[in-house]
This record gives structure tokens, sequence and C-alpha cells, in this order.
């Protein structure tokens, strides 16, 4: 059967078809669906590919139902790469940092408007990492059964392959450097919108809550009405599996690698508020069914973006020096824990 058309993966490809020779892209994977559907998995990477200049990493679409993820990440691709031919900025900047994209990391969730993949698996409950508490039930990650949400997989087995493929980008774009920041765009967690760091298994700070705390200080010099709640995942609750505390964990195997993963979590019950009907679609649970809301999401969150590849280029001018880590750390653990 001929590929099938998924509308987010219909405008990421002409945006690379748009972006030509600009732009490193590669299908790094391919999702077979029983039914005969095939859908590539995309990374797209455009900068400096130095090793040594720091990345930005972008990714969406983890879980299925959440298309609005996806679209928050193509959106700011495109951005990029309708500046590219006239921003004698923007291209400045390129020359210093290496900006990757992973917009729709689950087409075949997608595309069948799940949470899981095809296998019925929680891409984001699938890494090889068990939490130290107790997570919540069923919602922190469960090996009961594919037909419940939330399934971490089968136990010894394999990482799902678009975890796999995710994971592969990350370690060549990302950890192969001395500084990079990822964002992971998700939705349908309460009412506000939320910037997660891990951990996500423990509720111990990280090794890099300095840095962390870094950049929220310079984030909120920039944006200081920025809509958002910055604050630790094991804030809120533990989770089996977490994808990002699994990466992160390796990056720290290289101590003089820094990595902060961060996730955007969209609070989707503010359109269901607004559009009560939305609860009558399932898709309508997770993203804003109206063009015009839609549209009003997408403007919400370029901002943060823009300042996210920003900062990773100038990580330098930022990140706490050796004699300033342990003032700065005791500063997070005072705000945040």
């Amino acid at each position: 059967m001929p590929d099938t058309v998924l509308p987010e993966l219909a405008a990421l490809e002409k945006i690379i078809d748009q972006g030509g020779q600009r732009l490193d892209a590669r299908v790094v994977h391919t999702v077979e669906m029983l039914s005969g559907e095939r859908f590539p998995i995309h990374a797209i990477s455009l900068g400096n590919p130095d090793p040594g200049v720091p990345a930005m990493g972008f990714f969406g679409g983890i879980h299925g139902l959440e298309g609005i993820g996806a679209e928050v990440v193509i959106a700011y691709l495109q951005n990029v790469v309708m500046r590219l031919p006239w921003d004698l900025a923007l291209n400045q900047q390129l020359e210093q940092v290496r900006l990757v994209f992973m917009p729709i990391v689950n087409p075949g969730g997608m595309w069948a408007a799940t949470r899981a993949n095809p296998n019925g698996v929680d891409l984001m409950r699938n890494a090889p990492v068990d939490a130290l508490d107790r997570v919540p039930f069923l919602i922190g990650g469960q090996r009961l059964s594919a037909g419940l949400p939330w399934y971490r997989g089968k136990p010894g087995a394999p990482m799902e392959a678009e975890s796999r493929a995710l994971c592969e980008v990350v370690h060549q774009e990302l950890l192969s450097r001395p500084f990079s920041i990822a964002l992971d765009c998700h939705s349908g967690f309460g009412i506000s919108d939320r910037l997660w760091f891990p951990f996500a298994h423990t509720r111990k700070p990280i090794a890099h809550l300095p840095e962390l705390h870094a950049l929220h200080e310079i984030f909120l010099q920039a944006h200081a009405y920025h809509p958002y709640i910055i604050e630790p995942q094991s804030a809120q609750y533990l989770t089996h599996g977490d994808l990002w505390d699994h990466l992160y964990m390796q990056a720290c195997n290289e101590p003089t690698r820094t990595f902060l993963p961060l996730t955007l979590e969209m609070g989707s019950w503010r359109w269901i508020k607004k559009n009560p009907r939305q609860l009558f679609s399932r898709k309508g649970i997770f993203n804003p069914l109206i063009n015009h809301r839609l549209q009003r999401v997408l403007r919400r969150h370029m901002p943060l973006l823009d300042f996210l590849s920003r900062a990773a280029e100038s990580h330098e001018r930022w990140v706490p020096v050796p004699e300033a880590r342990v003032q700065r750390r005791a500063d997070a653990l005072s705000f945040w824990y």
C-alpha cells in the first residue's frame, strides 16, 4: 500500500523541501502499520555541524494524540527555514549553534489517534528506568496490558523502535557536544502551561540544578510575564520509564558534558474550558480544535523556542562558573524543593 498522507507529516515534508540543501534531513525510521500504511520519522538539523559548538533539540509528537506538540515544533522549524534566505542575524546565529528537529516521533500513534505507538506502548514510559518511589496507579507506567493506557512494554524487551530512533538522534546530535538543551512538546496536564525538568523517576534533584536555576533566571529577565510554571516533574508525580531521565543519566556518564532536557506540558484543560464540546472529541481533550485558538497557541510558544535556541548558543555567558555552583544549587533547592 502506498504511503498514507498524515496532515502534520505533509506539512513537515513541505518545509523540508523548502529548506533544500540548507537542511540536513534524514529518515531515521519508518513505521509500518498492520493495515499497510507507512510513515517516516524525520530528523532535521541545520547550523554548524562542528561537535564543539552547542546544540538545541526540539521534539514533538511522542504521544500520538497530542498533535499540538508536533505543530508547535513544525511551526518553529517553518519560522527558521523561511528566514534563512534573508535573515542575517539568524545565519550568523547558526554559525555558532546546531538546531535539531524531530517533530513527529510517533507518526503511527498520530495516525491512529492514540497516545501510544502502534504496538500499544507509551513511549514516555518505555525507557529502562524504574521509579525509586511509589508512582500513581496506571499513569506512572504499567505492564498489565497494552490495552490500558501508559503501558511500558514487556519486561526486558528492547525499547520500541520510535524510542530508539529518538535516542539515536539525541546521542548523535546533542550528547556528542559539550553543551545541549532539549525541549519535548506535549499537552494535556491541567490548565497551566508547565516547563518540566528531570527527574521523573525520583524526587532527588539532578546534578545540573545550578545550570537550570541560571537558565530560569535569564528567562525571567527576558520574559518577565511568561505563562509557564517551571518545576521538576517530580513536583507533580513520578513515573517509570521516562525517556529524558534515561538520556540525562547517560549524558552524566561524561562529566564534562552538560545536557538540559526540558518538557513543555501545555495545559489543554484551558481549551476545554473555553469550548466544552471538545470533551466529546478524542483529539479535543488534548488539542485546540478551533483554528484561531490553534494559531494563538502557536504564537504563544514561539518566544520560548527562540529563547532556548539563543540560550544554547550563548551558554558560556550564563552557565555558572565552578565557584558559583554551590550557591546556585542552594538557591535552586530553596526555590524548587
